[in-house]
């Protein structure tokens, strides 16, 4: 059995690496063409909307943007959606190995919600098609031409979410699940809307119509919306690194805010662009956003440890602390990783757990077995530059108590 969960966090590995990848593909395409076309100049005789020239790298780039079409269809088009394509599909993946198949660690918290694990995942698939279907009804209302009121809305849609997740997950999930609910809906505008439209436009050009501009029109607000949500997402799927993000009772509030840090940032970079102006204002909105932040990462963000110890073990925790070699792997643990991994940290310099992995009581230690294991009986990642001098009878006692619980 090690070997399998040695092969499937390497799995996991694969497919973050694989989803980073992707990410920065889109995102980086997605930057450059709202800078591109912010930043044309349009001040020129001839067909076209605007031209932009450019260098880089050891080369010169002369760009022209038609508003609607070309006169004709050109020989070669490059088409720009399988870096959104790709990001999606590799970050379902991996939602399903974190979230969905360590759901007992990570999806559920059982203090919020008493759901069986199938609920949870239930609830995890279905919830990221909810802001796709009411955000698309929005936009095809009349609301399409009021743009302002339309992203005011979709930010309420985005804050009732956050906290709709946090009644039910775990900080950790709550967080990355309302990154992908929000990527979804950038995805579906690119599947369901842009794709779509651009087709219409170049059919209409291999069969000699004249274009229709609304499609262009309909197709670069959805991808001004896309932009504007993009740094937002980033910060929710980094969250889970960082329990002062997630774990915290204000954690939904904390996103709510980093939505609005992604408009004042993208604001002025989309100013600076479009060379209408510097609005150097936005860095102090900034600032003062990611302060409210940090200040409310400071409430208490764990129970008592006199309340977590009395909480009976779940099936999921007894069967690993019924396995052979518990209690010895429990008294290394205790003595090796405890000091930093508390609610109260002993260890000088460490305020809160890092990774917000807690390793105090037998619930506590047999719920992050496979952690432990990994990170030290198999590796030597932890105690980090084993400065709690942990010997390799330690290690192996850790290794043998994972296996004999064969699960």
């Amino acid at each position: 059995m090690f070997e399998f969960a040695v092969f499937w966090d390497w799995m996991a590995f694969a497919v973050r690496w694989l989803h980073v990848i992707t990410a920065i593909a889109w995102i980086g395409s997605s930057f450059y063409f709202i800078a591109l076309d912010l930043g044309l100049n349009r001040d020129i005789p001839g067909p076209a909307d605007g031209e932009e020239w450019q260098v880089h790298g050891g080369g010169f780039y002369h760009i022209q943007k038609y508003l609607v079409a070309p006169e004709r269809m050109p020989d070669h088009l490059t088409w720009f959606k399988w870096e959104s394509y790709a990001t999606w599909l590799s970050g379902a993946a991996l939602l399903m190995i974190v979230y969905w198949v360590g759901g007992e660690l990570y999806l559920i918290d059982a203090q919020k919600a008493d759901l069986a694990l199938w609920q949870g995942i239930l609830i995890s698939a279905a919830s990221l098609t909810i802001g796709w279907l009411i955000y698309d009804f929005l936009c095809k209302s009349g609301l399409g031409e009021r743009p302002t009121l339309l992203m005011v809305l979709l930010f309420v849609l985005l804050v009732v979410m956050g906290w709709g997740y946090n009644q039910i997950f775990t900080g950790r999930a709550m967080m990355l699940h309302l990154g992908a609910f929000t990527a979804t809906i950038m995805t579906a505008n690119v599947f369901f809307i842009i794709m779509p439209n651009q087709r219409i436009v170049v059919d209409d050009l291999k069969n000699g119509r004249t274009p229709d501009p609304k499609y262009g029109k309909i197709a670069k607000l959805r991808s001004t919306h896309n932009n504007y949500l993009t740094l937002p997402v980033v910060f929710l799927m980094l969250s889970n690194h960082y329990p002062l993000a997630f774990a915290t009772q204000y954690n939904w509030i904390i996103a709510a805010l980093v939505f609005l840090m992604g408009v004042t940032i993208r604001h002025y970079f989309n100013t600076r662009h479009a060379r209408a102006g510097d609005p150097t204002w936005t860095w102090l909105v900034t600032a003062l956003l990611f302060i409210a932040i940090m200040w409310l990462s400071t409430a208490p963000m764990y129970k008592p440890l006199e309340e977590a110890e009395a909480q009976p073990l779940t099936a999921f925790e007894q069967k690993y602390a019924a396995a052979d070699g518990f209690e010895q792997a429990h008294d290394v643990v205790l003595g090796r990783c405890s000091m930093c991994h508390a609610r109260e940290p002993v260890w000088d310099g460490i305020l809160w757990a890092p990774k917000g992995i807690l390793l105090e009581t037998q619930g506590d230690i047999a719920r992050n077995a496979k952690q432990i294991y990994l990170q030290a009986g198999v590796s030597h990642a932890m105690p980090p530059a084993n400065v709690t001098y942990m010997e390799p009878e330690d290690r192996a006692a850790i290794i043998r108590w994972f296996r004999n619980a064969g699960l």
